[in-house]
């Protein structure tokens, strides 16, 4: 629910969420009556509307600012979202209670995200829609969908007690969340012609494929107590402050546990959105990857407000101090894009920004999103032999991984923090040569490492 900043509720907001509920409750309803007839079906809708709405109400109406719906809620909320998946395998592939029980277990863990979850939730749902079905009248496959999942949803807080998302900030300024990259798409692609289409937002001006340019403008902008750029090896410098001199080869290496959820995320989410569509195999990586920043330039006097989440001076985008063009424009944005070189599908989207945080300095990079962005932001740190490692694993306050909405009519952020992702990069010379790991980890059981070989390439001309 949105909050102002006098902290009144916006009935807007709440009129949106309850009018939803309804929706979702009709659809519920009626799917849950529909075995006793079309009579019963319209009833059930109606009844399913006003419950849902209700309740719905009435946890907005309780809820603080700063505050997520209540548990009651998203659990009544999730089993009537379920109950018409369930009517639908029923009616068209005559599953049984015990079936239809373990697929909606089996989503719900997949949505848990964690591996535990995942493992957790088929298991319970064949438990639950074995005891459903052991009854004497047989329970619609309607029913078992949504009390399965509200079984497994009031259960799971029990079993698996560390929080997967937390509410961070409702509707506050940006600048109050500078390890926030509140850069979104406008519409359902990403793809690589999203800096392209923010330039034409910004009115800044657009150059692509850039040559002899960072990712960074300078390491200097990241020191603090556990990094000293001084002692960077010259490789590593160069390959931070000039990525496009370099190439690119990828080789990942994923979890077994991990392949199917990834290969149905991968086909159902990433390739339509162009954004997060990581190479499954090194055969994919054969193909060639591009690598190439895009920017966007504003003149020196309307760089500060390029991006509202580092209007703060003293939290301001270190990556564009100084970092000015030929033309005295400062560059305001950096999209790093990597794609397959035969097609140039989109392998991610990734915006680029530094600041300083008391003695520190942060990498923030922005995953752009449908009217949302996921941002990773990592706390640098000395690797022995002139390496550095970028990190995700910290007891300060802003290291971590943020899903954030940025509201378009005033540009305040809603943003939530997501636990149990964590990350690590680490770039170093040896031999002569870089190299980088980039490691994931759920929850501390790592799923995915992505290993890059990273050569110089070709001089034009030479």
């Amino acid at each position: 629910m949105g909050v102002r900043a006098d902290g009144e509720r916006e009935p807007a907001n709440l009129g949106t969420a309850v009018l939803s509920a309804a929706v979702i409750g009709a659809a519920a309803g009626s799917a849950l009556a529909a075995h006793r007839g079309r009579r019963a079906a319209a009833i059930g809708a109606l009844a399913g509307a006003a419950a849902l709405a209700s309740s719905e109400a009435l946890a907005r109406a309780r809820q603080r600012p700063g505050e997520i719906p209540p548990l009651w809620q998203r659990i009544a909320t999730s089993a009537a979202l379920v109950a018409p998946l369930g009517w639908a395998a029923g009616k068209l592939t005559g599953a049984g209670p015990r079936t239809v029980g373990a697929a909606t277990g089996g989503l719900a863990g997949l949505l848990g995200l964690r591996p535990q979850k995942v493992l957790f939730g088929p298991a319970f749902g064949a438990a639950m829609g074995s005891l459903l079905g052991a009854r004497g009248r047989p329970v619609p496959p309607a029913a078992v969908a949504a009390l399965t999942m509200a079984a497994y949803r009031t259960a799971s807080p029990a079993v698996f007690r560390d929080a997967q998302v937390s509410l961070l900030a409702e509707r506050v300024p940006a600048q109050r969340l500078p390890f926030v990259v509140p850069r979104q798409a406008r519409s359902r692609r990403v793809g690589t012609g999203y800096v392209r289409e923010l330039a034409d937002e910004l009115g800044g001006r657009y150059a692509g494929d850039v040559a002899d340019i960072g990712i960074v403008a300078s390491l200097d902008a990241l020191a603090g107590p556990e990094f000293d750029p001084a002692g960077v090896d010259p490789l590593v410098r160069e390959f931070y402050e000039h990525t496009t001199r370099f190439a690119l080869d990828i080789t990942p290496r994923w979890r077994l546990w991990v392949r199917p959820g990834y290969l149905l995320y991968r086909n159902a989410l990433a390739r339509p959105l162009g954004q997060a569509n990581v190479p499954m195999n090194q055969r994919e990586t054969q193909r060639g990857i591009r690598s190439r920043i895009d920017i966007i330039t504003l003149p020196d006097a309307d760089a500060s407000t390029a991006d509202a989440s580092t209007a703060d001076a003293s939290t301001a985008d270190a990556s564009t101090a100084g970092d000015t063009n030929s033309g005295g424009d400062t560059v305001a944005v950096r999209g790093w894009i990597r794609s397959f070189a035969d097609t140039d599908e989109p392998i991610y989207v990734g915006i680029y920004t530094t600041y300083r945080h008391g003695d520190r300095g942060y990498v923030s990079v922005g995953f752009p999103l449908p009217q949302a962005s996921f941002t990773a932001t990592l706390l640098p740190r000395a690797r022995p032999g002139g390496g550095l490692t970028l990190t995700s694993r910290s007891e300060l306050e802003h290291p971590g991984h943020y899903l954030a909405y940025r509201d378009e009519s005033d540009g305040s952020l809603t943003a939530a923090a997501v636990h149990g992702f964590a990350e690590d990069l680490d770039v170093y010379a040896q031999d002569g040569e870089l190299r980088a790991e980039h490691a994931f980890a759920l929850f501390g059981i790592p799923f995915l490492v992505l290993d890059y070989r990273i050569t110089r390439k070709p001089i034009s001309g030479a």
